[in-house]
């Protein structure tokens, strides 16, 4: 079947089987390679990707199921000229990864967090995080980069 989303801004469309998953449609067929497949259940967050405005893991819903919707992958986040998107640059300055497997949906998922839940407190952060795993840091500095994010979207009205 086809598949027609709005792909970070542009109209991108791929044949499909019924059962495929948005997270492989996004990196088999369109080859947007950021979005990672870590446990395949929805449990890590690897595959966290924005949909229609809001954060969701790609790994457990079809790509038919978003015919027509406005997808955001980590791809999509930066400037056209490569400059980082604050949560980018906040992650990157607050070195809030280390392996990087989790970063793209980590820093997807704080992207709708700070957008839906503004100025949130240390322990607000975590608990919205849950779902998303991070097994080499102890989120300290992934907490911190989402606060400097959040400032910087504020800041930059992003």
């Amino acid at each position: 079947m086809q598949v027609q989303l709005n792909v970070n801004g542009q109209s991108r469309s791929a044949d499909v089987a019924p059962n495929t998953l948005l997270v492989q449609m996004l990196r088999e067929q369109l080859r947007l390679t950021g979005t990672h497949v870590g446990c395949d259940t929805a449990q890590c967050g690897a595959c966290t990707v924005i949909v229609n405005g809001r954060a969701i893991k790609s790994c457990n819903t079809l790509a038919a199921q978003h015919i027509g919707a406005d997808v955001t992958t980590i791809e999509g986040l930066a400037a056209a000229d490569g400059t980082l998107h604050p949560m980018q640059a906040a992650f990157k300055e607050c070195h809030g990864l280390q392996c990087g497997f989790c970063t793209p949906g980590m820093v997807m998922s704080a992207v709708d967090l700070v957008k839906h839940h503004p100025n949130s407190s240390e322990e607000e952060i975590r608990a919205l995080l849950d779902g998303n795993m991070c097994r080499c840091t102890g989120y300290q500095n992934i907490v911190k980069a989402i606060q400097v994010g959040g400032q910087a979207m504020a800041t930059a009205n992003v």
